[in-house]
């Protein structure tokens, strides 16, 4: 193997490097220091003159004297049946004390493409337990949904809790959960070890934990060690597998810390004008294939800095994604969990994988009355505030009620409290009882009779 000892300039995670051969796109590199010890890295960028190569580790040490050698591969990740029930580095190096993961195959980060005409539509009900995402924005198998948090918000308990929680009911199907967390501090670190090992949930699941600490170049080829895994178990082994992803803002924040080290001309905001397809090379990976038993389901989290939707990474997530799931602060204040708003929270697919024979007959009419009504109820509290509760009307005050009613029964929930999609509807049921009948307008006649509490004790 051909060593170069050409080396033009260190800056921060890149090393570039002069007078070489034509190599390849993301071809890996070892880095050999004058003391022996060698340092891998990943070719970013090639062109006639320069070699630009991102770094895995710290660049300390590395002098103009090192020398560089060229492998001819590309990074490829080790998998295996046996990656059940580990947890791994953000570099997919065992983190639980365990042995090497003994590979069944090798395969490339950057997986395959899916061609769209091989896609199957999504059509199947996941169910998380957690009430607001079940009942109101369906999470449905082979779909990518992100989470919309910020910062300090609960955002990594209801990513645990799905973790622990989710399954297809009544499907015997396998099921698995690849969990990466990206940029995370050590104490997020023990809570997701200590979580995991306390439920059992470790047991169907692979964890890639990437520390704040780590090298920003590790956080970017985090999330496509947890895909291909993702795509291994789904594709090759037949499971269903849902991937969770956080904090994808730390994810971008290491793509605008190695475009500045480029000397890249900065996009919205400083971040590199490619995010967008960088994302959508991760998100896309989520789906189903016909003919194939498995699937990928994606859940990603991304906290928006200063609670900003328009950000540019809520933003972009969103053209590129089936919907979202927004945390709200205003709810964490008043001590609900999981502060999930359902206004501005949406699902595209939810339509697909609900109805009669995947959830229930009443599951969308149920879903839009609770929207409607809280809805209304929530846009009455500015006018209590402006004129005072007892100017509203009765009809106006039942719907002031039935807001807080929902906040605090339906959307409230504890951590370890896992709802069927049945105890979520007949919680609405109990909720819509508090209305009068005639404001039950998204709901025929037929569907109220067979399903409204009152009708039910008649029956019995």
């Amino acid at each position: 193997m051909k060593e170069y000892r050409t080396i033009n300039k260190i800056a921060g995670p890149l090393v570039f490097v002069e007078k070489t051969e034509p190599v390849g796109y993301e071809e890996l590199v070892n880095i050999v220091q004058s003391d022996g010890t060698v340092k891998r890295g990943q070719v970013l960028d090639s062109s006639d003159d320069i070699v630009v190569i991102q770094v895995f580790e710290s660049t300390a040490g590395i002098g103009r004297d090192a020398g560089v050698r060229f492998t001819g591969e590309t990074i490829k990740m080790p998998v295996g049946r046996d990656m059940l029930g580990r947890i791994l580095s953000g570099a997919g190096k065992p983190k639980d004390g365990g042995p090497e993961i003994i590979p069944e195959k090798r395969l490339d980060i950057g997986g395959a493409a899916i061609n769209p005409y091989a896609r199957q539509s999504p059509a199947d009900f996941i169910q998380t337990g957690i009430s607001t995402i079940d009942a109101t924005n369906t999470l449905v198998r082979g779909q990518k949904l992100p989470i919309f948090s910020g910062s300090g918000l609960p955002h990594n308990e209801i990513a645990l809790q799905i973790a622990r929680q989710a399954r297809v009911p009544g499907s015997t199907e396998e099921f698995a959960v690849v969990f990466a967390a990206m940029g995370i501090t050590k104490e997020e670190e023990n809570q997701f070890m200590a979580d995991f090992e306390r439920t059992g949930a470790l047991e169907h699941a692979v964890v890639f934990l990437n520390l704040a600490d780590d090298p920003a170049v590790e956080r970017i080829i985090t999330p496509r060690l947890a895909l291909t895994t993702a795509e291994y178990l789904a594709f090759e082994l037949g499971f269903h597998v849902l991937v969770i992803l956080t904090d994808m803002t730390n994810y971008c924040e290491a793509l605008r810390q190695i475009g500045a080290a480029r000397e890249e001309v900065p996009g919205r905001r400083g971040y590199p004008g490619y995010m967008y397809t960088d994302l959508a090379s991760l998100y896309e990976r989520a789906g189903l294939i016909k003919g194939l038993k498995g699937s990928v389901t994606q859940l990603s989290i991304l906290t928006m800095p200063g609670d900003d939707i328009t950000h540019p990474i809520p933003d972009l997530s969103g053209y590129i994604t089936e919907g979202q799931i927004v945390v709200n602060r205003d709810l964490h204040r008043k001590g609900i969990y999981p502060p999930i708003n359902v206004l501005p929270s949406l699902s595209r697919l939810m339509n697909n994988g609900i109805g009669e024979g995947k959830t229930r007959e009443d599951h969308k009419k149920v879903s839009d009355q609770m929207y409607a009504g809280y809805a209304e109820g929530n846009d009455l509290r500015g006018l209590v505030a402006i004129v005072g509760k007892d100017a509203l009307s009765e009809r106006d005050q039942r719907l002031l009620e039935f807001a807080d009613l929902f906040e605090g029964k339906f959307v409230r929930q504890g951590h370890d409290e896992n709802r069927t999609i049945e105890d979520s509807l007949d919680l609405g049921w109990e909720l819509l009882a508090t209305l009068p009948e005639e404001l039950l307008v998204r709901i025929d006649r037929n569907t109220i009779q067979k399903y409204h509490p009152k009708y039910r004790k008649q029956g019995a």
